[in-house]
């Protein structure tokens, strides 16, 4: 439990827009060793930056999981993308997690489904470093598919992808915690939001075992035209959603 939080800081971090002032008071100050620290923490917070990147860590799917500065914070909606993933994979599963950010969606599958074959990669060295603390697989540098070892090629069973979608012009628009805090990579998903999700799409039959899945958060509006990838890639897909998340996931499987 954190400690009771001062008056005087719940009372900046609501001068700062903070809704949650309350709870966010009490665990900076469970983070800071000191009051000096606790100052430097509260004028992060203040100034913008993720309550996760501060505190250096995220809760997601009952994990508490490592971030730094700049990274891409691991968002509720995503646990839709896990649950769907967790539907497909079993004891022995070769789950692959691509743009995996700092691990979120595979040390969660991870977590729920003992003894899978776990492989994560991104583009982003800070989140690789991060993904690095979070699961227990192998985690690759590098851009998609590039830096995978070519023994996993055609025995991925379960595939994961929180690629970037948020249409370039749309960024502008977007929270501030998100548009000057976390890398603009992970972000960007092109004109119409689906350019990475076209390339993850592209280059998914070569990598998944016969009967694999491909699954892809997205948005309500870029569905349709990651669907369109997909299939257009060879793979049978169908669209999940949860309105209680706001979330949409793309399901794509190889035939076996």
């Amino acid at each position: 439990m954190s400690p009771d939080p001062d008056p005087a800081v719940v009372a900046r971090l609501r001068a700062a827009g903070c809704v949650f002032a309350e709870d966010e008071a009490g665990l900076l100050l469970a983070a800071a060793a000191s009051a000096a620290q606790l100052d430097g923490l509260v004028a992060r917070r203040v100034a913008g930056e993720p309550l996760e990147q501060v505190l250096g860590w995220a809760e997601f799917c009952g994990l508490r999981l490592a971030v730094e500065p700049g990274v891409f914070v691991p968002r509720q909606r995503t646990r839709l993308l896990v649950r769907e993933a967790v539907a497909l994979a079993s004891s022995g599963s070769v789950v692959l997690d691509l743009c995996c950010g700092v691990g979120a969606v595979g040390a969660a599958v991870a977590a729920a489904v003992p003894s899978v074959e776990l492989h994560a990669a991104d583009l982003d060295p800070v989140a690789v470093r991060c993904a690095r603390r979070n699961v227990s697989g192998a985690v690759y540098t590098g851009d998609l598919y590039d830096p995978l070892p070519e023994s996993l090629r055609g025995r991925v069973d379960v595939l994961v992808a929180n690629a970037p979608y948020v249409p370039t012009e749309a960024i502008a628009l977007m929270p501030p915690e998100a548009r000057d805090h976390e890398a603009r990579a992970a972000l960007d998903g092109g004109v119409d939001g689906v350019d990475v999700q076209r390339r993850v799409a592209a280059g998914a039959p070569d990598w998944l075992a016969p009967g694999g899945a491909l699954l892809i958060e997205t948005g309500r509006q870029q569905a349709p035209a990651t669907r369109a990838a997909c299939t257009a890639a060879g793979l049978t897909t169908r669209v999940v959603e949860d309105d209680d998340l706001s979330a949409t996931v793309v399901v794509a499987v190889r035939e076996a």
